[in-house]
């Protein structure tokens, strides 16, 4: 963990993992309101520093130039968007959300701190309870140290303060647990385009033209006789001619006809989560005094 001492070395520094890649530069350092001691840094990631993501630095380490963080250059990238307020306050529920990003449990975080005798908190166990939310940013002063964030505020370990050291009976807190609910983003299947080739038969009528033998019979006449009496009066004879016809002959050829490709699409639907969650109740119980009691305590 950094130390106040050491904010000034960090501020506008290169901030790295644990892998040695850079994630980028730290911008601001929030301490927190009751033990004053630096919880989180922003780092500005991007191209051109145009976002900006909160790291834990309670495991982080100053090395030579640079702050190293032992988380991936892709989880603090990854991290939740945060907002802080118009005070420089993150509130208890985006800390909380930063939390859980990170894997901290609450309790952890809570049992670092233990309220003294004379009221404040130190570093030590102490008991559970809700977090409180971060302070204002620290920003260099001129002794080269962050000034600590503002405590105004209402805080979870305030809370957890007034329960401890509660001597007005009348009076509790009630706490309860909120659900959060993100989103993942997973492979839910694949999807591919396959060409394969089918048979299928068609049909096409065409013309088609064949030749037939068909006796024609003529008279002689005068001018064709001297033709039909020449060769022998009386004989045998044959005369051949050849037929054609036409038939149909199938070729065929490979021609574009269309191109087929696939697109995404995102649908956006409604899916209701259901969770249990814990809540207190408090009851109020009353306990009549008999009169004999009464009588007796007066005498």
């Amino acid at each position: 963990m950094i130390t106040r001492e050491e904010i000034a070395n960090v501020l506008d520094q290169p901030v790295y993992d644990g892998d040695g890649n850079k994630i980028g530069d730290a911008k601001h350092v929030f301490f927190d309101d009751m033990t004053g001691r630096p919880e989180w840094v922003s780092v500005k990631t991007g191209m051109l520093g145009s976002s900006e993501s909160f790291v834990p630095v309670r495991d982080a380490a100053l090395v030579q130039d640079h702050l190293e963080v032992p988380y991936g250059k892709d989880q603090v990238k990854g991290a939740p968007s945060v907002d802080v307020d118009a005070g420089g306050h993150l509130s208890e529920s985006e800390e909380h959300r930063l939390y859980d990003y990170y894997g901290i449990n609450f309790d952890s975080v809570l049992s670092e701190a233990e309220r003294t005798d004379d009221g404040r908190w130190a570093a030590g166990p102490g008991a559970a309870g809700t977090v409180g939310a971060a302070g204002t940013v620290g920003a260099a002063g001129p002794a080269g140290t962050g000034q600590a964030g503002t405590a105004g505020g209402t805080t979870g370990r305030e809370d957890a303060w007034d329960r401890a050291d509660m001597t007005d009976e009348s009076a509790m807190t009630r706490s309860e647990e909120q659900m959060h609910v993100g989103v993942e983003r997973r492979e839910s299947g694949r999807a591919r385009l396959r060409k394969y080739v089918v048979t299928e038969e068609v049909q096409q009528t065409v013309p088609v033209t064949h030749e037939e033998v068909r006796v024609v019979r003529e008279p002689i006449t005068d001018a064709d006789r001297d033709e039909a009496l020449a060769g022998p009066e009386i004989s045998e004879a044959e005369h051949e001619v050849t037929l054609h016809a036409e038939r149909p002959v199938v070729e065929t050829e490979t021609v574009p006809v269309e191109r087929v490709r696939m697109t995404m699409e995102e649908h956006t639907e409604n899916e209701t989560v259901r969770g249990q969650v814990r809540k207190e109740r408090i009851e109020a119980e009353t306990e009549l005094i008999e009169e004999d009691d009464m009588r007796r305590d007066r005498e």
